[in-house]
């Protein structure tokens, strides 16, 4: 092909690509004028007439436009119907290429024009008529010699030598190639397939029109900028115009899929039913394949007359692609219809062709996609987000719930042809909510927006992956049969990560973070969590403890989820549910230690609001010591709409409405949820500041634990949080073994053991939702690492005394940025003039913000720390105003802080009489007759101090349990100190006791 008939080819698809540009530019604004009734009518005759366009352009210019129309073509979902019915016929078999079959047809016709116009002799009209078609057979005779003598050149034979037969006529044509039925000399049926002449120059010449066209279209409409596409197809188009290259592509699929290893018995785990041809021989130009005969996907009388179960067969190819994406790593990257048979004996197999185009991708890319599609079937934002990451897809903004909407899209289930258009109408109305959102989080305008890419950067791999999800829907469509990805594919993506994960330590030599082992205890412990991790009670764990103010372990191991595997590290962020509550309780005291509240006071005279419904005698130690006969509050609503447990204005605004069910101070109920709220409404009240802001002003900062303990996880902050995050599974034996255990008096009648079941396999999804995780629920969805816990522990063991720098394990603690990004408004108005804020100053209250200082790590990390002066700015008048004043190196000034937080001694009447908790914290009954405080929560974490000993521990996991782990690693570290151990985990006589249902189950590990 010479250089003008190039740039005639480029003249082309610019003028077309135009003219459909400029079609629908001008009907937008028509549709602006038109009535309701005609829009739909104007746009399906804009459609078909630029869909002829588009396919009058593809068969003139053949080579890679002709893929292109067959991805166009298996597109129902998204496409218009127009499109669809005219360019399908391009799925199958494309006219066998001509040779100056054009030229000769039009100088004929035209000749005839002429001597029917001057002479009226029709009769010529018949004559050359027949004379062209000898001269196209003549053609189609110098195309076939053409085809021969490609055959011959490449193979070094004559054809006779090669073939006892060949058939002229070809079974298929297609944009690089056709295929020739014939058969062997050892009388072996084959298909032969033949490069058409010069197509590699026309091939690269199009893509470089195709890059041209997308950029045009790029800089023209941003929103469809498809450059990443183009970039990836032009580094692995031209593979495909190597024939040697596809058969050793289709030797490894058809070995990767055990084509040739069918009669296996047993079969290997997700086998797929699928065949593929042999592949016989293969120069660089010709491919001589094994023949198979089937029917074509487009055959539909066939497929019924043979009775093939459309579903059955599209679920079939469906599978073989997830075998080949997430156990193999190595994907065709062009199923379209035309690409597949269906064999005509039963069992009605799928067969696959044309490998050219595959597509190889690494273990880590693997396990990423992997990541990516289950985390969007279980709704976990932070493993998607960790996905991307990994892949390195990079966002340009915190948007994790349109990252979320668009993934779940991705995967979601096919839809049949006849509801394509609905699809079609909800695709875009979601797009523009999304962009939407977008324009509101950038404030941006509306021309800005259309511009505005949320997408940073987006890996080449993904393109190719990407097609073939689109393609595989397009078919489902096109057969009108409905996918369901998840649950087709899962079975694929789990293997991928289960396969490092399950065997846990038996095949990860850094199962066990690398730190280095403070004393011999903790070596002894990580032997012991080893063999726990061998027996598969442990996913990923957390273990650290002080002793005497010193840590003397600070352990990590396993993986932070069940499809995540990457490392635990110290610095990892587990959910710990209602060890929440011991947080919640320590800044109660704070604010009790401070003079800003006092035990016996009314909680109505903090919270004016709180006094409706006969609450108006509640005091602040009876919501502390859970007697405050609110114990299902707001159980109802949130069983209801789980979702409103994470909207903190309107759960503090129901809690104040509620109801008691028993007088105060006289029943001892565990307030499983109502206790953070009705703590939450107290602490913000009382402080006339934010939660959260009480929450670093009081621990954080003076801990120096910074970004590693929240109660509802800042927003935007993936790299420095969301990354770190560990996710949630269940033990399934312990599930079944709670489904086992009778009801307990000492707990709310909306959270009896049998409504713990239905909402602990529940619990995994929802509280690995990012939506869950950065909402304020004080009772039940602190996020910490087990350091920061034991930390906590250690000082509120010493008194409140700030132990020294914990120094342990890498990286420091309190190295990461915590940006806490609190409402500079406060919520409540304090209770009087004497309370935090004068009257006057409430109307500054806008202008209110906590000073923090920025301090520099030698590792890089830096670290928000609030004043620790207690005090903020006026930013108007740039005054301190006195809040709380904190001893920087002790948290409570209070000698006797010990007895109020288990309710003894002066504080022996606030609290129920023998009761399973002082003020806030747990009381554990240490099995010396000592006691012990802190709390554990649901599933296993948990954390408490023993001060009589000072020591404290804590342990984080994410595998729920009934608690033999934590129990088990407890009662060793205590046992190896020679120091008492919480009575209740006397019932776990071993590893084994997990199996088996406990007599008693610990009330704690519950909560």
């Amino acid at each position: 092909m010479g250089w003008g008939n190039i740039y005639r080819r480029r003249l082309k698809v610019f003028s077309v690509a135009l003219v459909i540009y400029l079609d629908y530019k001008a009907l937008q604004q028509r549709d602006k004028w038109v009535r309701q009734s005609k829009k739909a009518t104007l746009w399906e005759r804009a459609h078909q007439r630029n869909a002829k366009r588009v396919l009058t352009l593809i068969l003139e210019l053949e080579g890679l436009w002709v893929k292109l129309g067959q991805y166009l073509s298996t597109r129902a979902d998204v496409l218009p119907e127009a499109y669809i019915c005219v360019l399908k016929q391009l799925q199958d078999s494309l006219p066998p290429r001509p040779l100056q079959e054009d030229d000769v047809s039009l100088t004929c016709q035209t000749t005839c024009d002429m001597l029917d116009e001057r002479y009226g002799f029709i009769c010529l009209s018949n004559v050359m008529n027949a004379l062209l078609a000898m001269k196209v057979g003549k053609n189609h005779a110098l195309l076939t010699m053409k085809v021969c003598k490609t055959i011959q050149k490449e193979l070094g034979k004559a054809m006779g030598d090669l073939f006892l037969d060949f058939v002229k006529d070809p079974l298929a044509t297609a944009s690089i190639a056709q295929v020739h039925r014939a058969t062997l000399i050892n009388g072996q049926d084959v298909v032969v397939k033949v490069q058409h002449e010069g197509i590699k120059r026309i091939i690269l010449e199009d893509l470089k029109n195709a890059k041209s066209l997308v950029d045009w279209i790029a800089w023209a409409e941003p929103q469809y900028d498809f450059n990443t596409v183009i970039d990836e197809w032009c580094r692995e188009a031209p593979k495909e115009l190597d024939f040697n290259h596809e058969a050793e592509n289709t030797r490894t699929v058809s070995r990767n899929l055990g084509c040739h290893n069918k009669y296996d018995v047993p079969k290997p785990n997700n086998h797929v039913d699928v065949v593929i041809p042999e592949v016989i021989q293969s120069t660089e130009k010709v491919l001589i394949l094994e023949y198979m005969d089937g029917i074509r996907l487009n055959d539909v009388e066939a497929l019924e007359a043979c009775g093939v179960n459309k579903q059955k067969l599209v679920e079939e190819i469906t599978r073989a692609y997830a075998h080949q994406i997430y156990v193999d790593g190595f994907f065709n990257g062009d199923p379209h219809p035309g690409n597949f048979l269906v064999s005509k004996m039963p069992p009605h197999c799928p067969i696959l062709l044309d490998f050219g185009l595959t597509k190889v991708i690494s273990s880590s890319m693997k396990q990423a996609l992997a990541k990516m599609f289950l985390a969007s079937a279980e709704g976990d934002h932070v493993a998607l987000l960790s996905a991307f990451a990994e892949m390195g897809l990079k966002l340009r903004l915190d948007v994790p719930e349109q990252a979320m909407e668009v993934t779940s899209i991705f995967f979601r289930t096919t839809t049949p042809a006849n509801e394509a258009l609905e699809n079609i109408k909800s695709l875009a109305e979601q797009r523009t909510k999304n962009m939407k959102i977008i324009q509101e989080k950038m404030n941006l305008s509306q021309k800005e927006v259309k511009r505005f890419n949320p997408v940073d950067a987006f890996p080449g791999d993904i393109v190719i992956f990407s097609r073939v999800l689109n393609l595989l829907r397009g078919l489902s469509t096109l057969m009108n049969v409905r996918i369901i990805y998840f649950d087709i594919m899962r079975p694929f993506a789990e293997s991928v990560l289960q396969g490092s994960i399950s065997k846990g330590p038996a095949v990860n030599a850094n199962w066990i973070y690398d730190t280095p082992a403070s004393s011999n205890l903790e070596a002894k412990l990580r032997q012991l969590l080893v063999q726990l991790g061998m027996e598969d009670k442990i996913l990923g764990i957390q273990v650290c403890a002080y002793k005497d103010g010193e840590t003397i372990i600070d352990t990590a191991a396993g993986v932070l989820g069940r499809y995540d595997p990457r490392p635990v590290q110290p610095d990892s962020l587990f959910p710990v549910f209602s060890v929440t509550k011991g947080i919640t309780a320590g800044m109660v005291h704070w604010l009790v230690d401070n003079g800003k509240l006092k035990f016996d006071e009314n909680v109505a005279g903090i919270w004016p609001e709180f006094g409706s419904n006969k609450k108006d005698i509640i005091k602040v130690h009876h919501v502390l010591n859970h007697t405050s006969g609110l114990h299902n509050a707001l159980a109802a609503i949130t069983k209801e709409n789980p979702l409103l447990m994470t909207n903190w204005d309107e759960c503090l605004r129901q809690i104040a409405l509620s109801a008691p069910e028993t007088e105060p101070g006289f029943v001892q109920l565990y307030h499983y949820l109502a206790f953070g709220w009705l703590c939450g409404g107290i602490v913000e009240h009382s402080s006339g500041k934010k939660f959260q802001e009480i929450l670093e002003e009081a621990f954080i900062g003076p801990l120096k634990i910074n970004g590693e303990l929240y109660i509802g996880i800042p927003p935007g902050m993936f790299l420095c949080v969301e990354s770190r995050l560990a996710n949630l599974t269940l033990d399934t034996n312990d599930l079944e073994n709670l489904s086992k255990i009778g009801s307990h008096p000492e707990l709310p009648s909306s959270f009896q053991p049998q409504d713990i079941l239905q909402l602990v396999a529940t619990l995994p999804a929802a509280f690995n939702s990012l939506n869950v995780r950065r909402a304020i629920i004080p009772a039940a969805n602190g996020h910490c690492s087990a350091r920061a816990l034991a930390r906590y522990y250690a000082a509120l063991a010493d008194g409140g005394l700030v132990p020294p720098a914990h120094s342990s394990s890498n990286p420091p603690l309190g190295s990461h940025a915590h940006i806490p990004k609190f409402s500079l408004k406060p919520s409540v108005k304090p209770k009087d003039g004497k309370r935090v804020l004068t009257a006057a100053s409430t109307s500054r209250a806008n202008h209110l913000q906590q000073k923090q200082q920025l301090t520099e790590f030698k590792d890089g990390f830096h670290s928000m720390e609030p004043s620790m002066n207690g005090a903020t700015h006026d930013s108007v008048g740039g005054k301190a105003v006195p809040i709380i004043a904190t001893n920087s190196s002790k948290l409570f000034k209070n000698p006797r802080i010990h007895d109020a937080f288990l309710g003894v001694g002066e504080y022996e009447n606030l609290v129920f009489s023998n009761g399973n908790f002082g003020l806030g914290f747990r009381r554990f009954y240490l099995n010396d007759g000592s006691l012990a405080f802190g709390h554990s929560g649901m599933g296993g974490s948990m954390g408490y101090c023993d001060p009589k000993n000072r020591f404290s521990v804590a342990v984080t996991l994410n595998k729920m349990s009934l608690g033999a782990v934590t129990a088990t690693v407890v009662k060793f570290i205590c046992s190896e100190l020679n120091l008492p151990y919480p009575e209740e985990f006397s019932r776990f006589s071993g590893r084994e006791s997990d199996s088996i249902l406990p007599s008693n189950l610990a009330k704690p590990l519950i909560n």
